[in-house]
């Protein structure tokens, strides 16, 4: 018997697949639980245009994400700190302190996505990436400069 899953099922398939199943399983199982529905025509067309919709939307988001990662290129972010000698900080600039910087400019980017490979503890230009999007990282300028 062919179904489409409506749900990934370990060592049976990803959501939207259709799988061969033996009988019983899809019948008294599978079906029932709502896991997977028959795979007759009008539930594989159905299948088909779901997968057209959820790709348009992936499009939108990804090209959303470009756009973004372009804006976040262009401008370094600016962030004041205490200094002491030899252009040493008074702690440290981290995710959070970048996250504050960008809402201030306009950009609403939450802190897990902001990718620091250890903490800023000197004055100077830096860079970050943010991931954005699974397949979009964008590079992002930080100046760290001598509050007065």
């Amino acid at each position: 018997m062919k179904v489409i899953l409506k749900e990934d099922i370990e060592g049976l398939g990803y959501m939207g697949d259709i799988v061969n199943v033996k009988d019983g399983y899809g019948r008294n199982y599978l079906i029932p639980k709502g896991l997977a529905v028959y795979a007759n025509e009008k539930n594989v067309r159905e299948l088909e245009h779901h997968k057209r919709i959820i790709a348009q939307k992936v499009r939108k988001i990804k090209f959303a994400a470009q756009t973004l990662a372009e804006k976040l290129s262009s401008k370094p972010v600016q962030i004041r700190m205490k200094a002491g000698e030899e252009d040493k900080l008074y702690g440290s600039v981290t995710n959070i302190d970048i996250e504050k910087a960008l809402k201030e400019m306009g950009f609403d980017i939450d802190r897990r996505k902001i990718i620091l490979e250890e903490p800023i503890k000197r004055l100077g230009e830096y860079t970050a990436k943010v991931k954005l999007h699974p397949e979009v990282v964008a590079d992002l300028k930080i100046e760290v400069v001598k509050e007065e």
